[in-house]
């Protein structure tokens, strides 16, 4: 079965490593597979990054929607030099997404060294996987600066 024993292993590999994000989409995609819901595939391929974007956007701006964040607090931002580092930081990992993005397109394969690489930083430096696509901006970066040396 095309792709199945794959699947299987990432979610024995997100049990093992307590990842249930990891475990919940092997077997969501388990699901859809043995479902036969192959239509699915292609939306999710095109848009699930939007949609997890999405959500993980939508959380991080609960507090500014609860009123959590003023005026003057979003006025340092530009201003303080914790603020300042914080947009040259984001600019830099939207950056580093989007090689991440490209990485991942022309080697699809790499996603699995990305997800072993994500358990081992959840089991031994207590790390969360919610950066994939940073994990693969990383790798980007990282080839590129092995080819600059070549």
């Amino acid at each position: 079965m095309n792709g199945v024993s794959l699947l299987v292993a990432l979610l024995l590999v997100g049990i093992i490593a307590r990842s249930n994000l990891i475990a919940t989409a092997a077997c969501v995609l388990l699901i859809i597979k043995f479902a036969n819901l192959n239509f699915i595939f292609p939306i999710l391929e095109k848009r699930g990054l939007e949609l997890g974007l999405l959500f993980l956007l939508l959380a991080i701006l609960v507090p500014v929607a609860k009123g959590q964040v003023t005026e003057k607090e979003l006025l340092l931002t530009f201003t303080s030099l914790p603020g300042i580092l914080a947009i040259v930081g984001g600019a830099l990992a939207t950056h580093l997404n989007g090689e991440g993005l490209q990485l991942l397109q022309i080697d699809p394969e790499m996603i699995f060294g990305l997800l072993i690489g994500s358990v081992i930083g959840i089991v031994f430096l207590g790390g969360i996987p919610v950066g994939p696509l940073m994990a693969a901006g990383l790798t980007a970066l990282f080839l590129e600066t092995i080819n600059l040396f070549k």
